[in-house]
């Protein structure tokens, strides 16, 4: 853990007011032409340490993948939720990303007494801090960003990529790389791509030929 950040400083402002039930929630996948848009909901034990936590775009696979299971050891309560590309499709990405941590935190099993997450808001009548890049100066943030991302990694890879296969999905994971982006020109969309996403795509490609 960066020695120069305190990535337990929101999380301590709260137990200091003698809470404990603290959830961290992030999510992943919000950027990608492809797939569900996942969030995770984690509360970890008061005054736990946890080495090498940060944003999981920052991690090594391999490390995630360790870090993952440290994390869902030691959590209190974690949960993972997915919203699929139809409905990101039908209420906008934003409100899709919020249904997922919404989601995500209603299957924890307790209630939370505060909800720390990344730049943004969750529809609960729960009491809820907004941090900026949260998933780097939040451990329990960074947490949740982790189950999140290796789940939904592990989606790409193990699942989406068998089921349409021609598409790189588990190496690019339904961002918007060359590869991906010439499969879609060369086979069309699946049921599973973002078709809101798509326009932009398409009419640039047409304006090059």
């Amino acid at each position: 853990m960066d020695e120069t950040i305190d990535r337990l400083q929101f999380e301590a402002q709260l137990w200091a007011q003698g809470l404990t039930a603290v959830a961290g929630i992030d999510e992943v996948g919000r950027g990608c032409l492809f797939g569900d848009v996942v969030a995770a909901a984690v509360i970890l034990p008061r005054g736990l340490v946890l080495e090498g936590i940060n944003d999981s775009k920052q991690i090594s696979e391999k490390k995630r993948e360790k870090l993952y299971e440290e994390i869902t050891k030691e959590a209190v309560a974690w949960n993972v939720s997915r919203v699929e590309a139809a409905v990101i499709d039908r209420i906008n990405i934003r409100q899709a990303s919020r249904l997922a941590m919404k989601q995500a935190v209603l299957g924890l099993g307790v209630t939370p007494e505060h909800l720390l997450i990344d730049a943004e808001s969750v529809d609960l009548e729960l009491p809820q801090t907004a941090i900026v890049k949260g998933d780097f100066l939040s451990q329990s943030i960074g947490a949740a960003s982790i189950l999140a991302k290796v789940t939904r990694d592990r989606l790409c890879a193990e699942v989406w990529e068998a089921l349409y296969p021609g598409y790189g999905i588990g190496g690019h994971k339904g961002y918007a790389t060359k590869e991906h982006r010439e499969a879609l020109l060369r086979l069309g969309p699946t049921p599973m791509h973002r078709q809101s996403f798509l326009g932009n795509l398409f009419a640039v490609q047409q304006e090059l030929f």
